[in-house]
């Protein structure tokens, strides 16, 4: 167990705190558990950054670390978007049900496009791409401002970075859904069976 997986392990630990602290400032409207819940999704992000420079610096890349550290983001964000997604007001603005479905959509198409690779042809190559990078930055700049409550007199910009989001997010869904079929296509699997 390496420095950077234990500090992967504390972000995960830290995605419950979040939640029920959301939680407790809607039921509430205690200003305290709102912070909380910002302090801790900003911790959670900040070490993202700091247990990939330890893995990287220290030479502690580990097969657990490529599991854990997406695992850690993914667990992060459709934490925080899930909770978002359902009606808080007038305490917290809502993430438009659509961007909560594209965003579920394209994790679980990846999921079961990963599953279906690995059964036909034994391993699988994910390839991050721009696209997914700026949706997550946008998925995560959306979460910020309803948890600030910029929304307040801002409106428009929600409504252009959900876009933005959802956008990208798609994007990206489908560049995944394209490199998962040439990988399955340069398989001997997929050729046809000859009679």
């Amino acid at each position: 167990m390496t420095t950077a997986n234990k500090i992967t392990i504390l972000r995960i630990l830290l995605i419950p705190f979040f939640v029920v602290e959301i939680l407790y400032f809607v039921e509430t409207g205690n200003e305290l558990h709102r912070l909380l819940a910002i302090l801790s999704f900003a911790v959670a992000s900040i070490l993202d950054g700091v247990d990939g420079y330890v893995a990287r610096r220290y030479h502690q890349r580990t097969e657990l670390g490529t599991v854990l550290d997406p695992l850690a983001d993914k667990l992060l964000l459709v934490s925080a978007i899930v909770v978002l997604s359902f009606d808080h007001a007038p305490r917290l603005a809502m993430i438009p049900l659509w961007l909560t479905g594209t965003i579920i959509g394209r994790d679980l198409l990846i999921c079961l496009g990963v599953i279906v690779v690995w059964f036909t042809a034994g391993k699988v190559t994910v390839r991050p791409r721009i696209t997914g990078k700026i949706a997550t930055v946008l998925q995560m700049a959306l979460v910020l401002w309803i948890l600030l409550k910029w929304t307040d007199g801002h409106a428009a910009w929600l409504q252009v970075i959900s876009l933005g989001a959802g956008l990208f997010t798609g994007a990206s869904g489908l560049l995944y859904v394209w490199d998962f079929m040439k990988q399955l296509g340069a398989h001997p699997a997929s050729a046809p069976v000859k009679k």
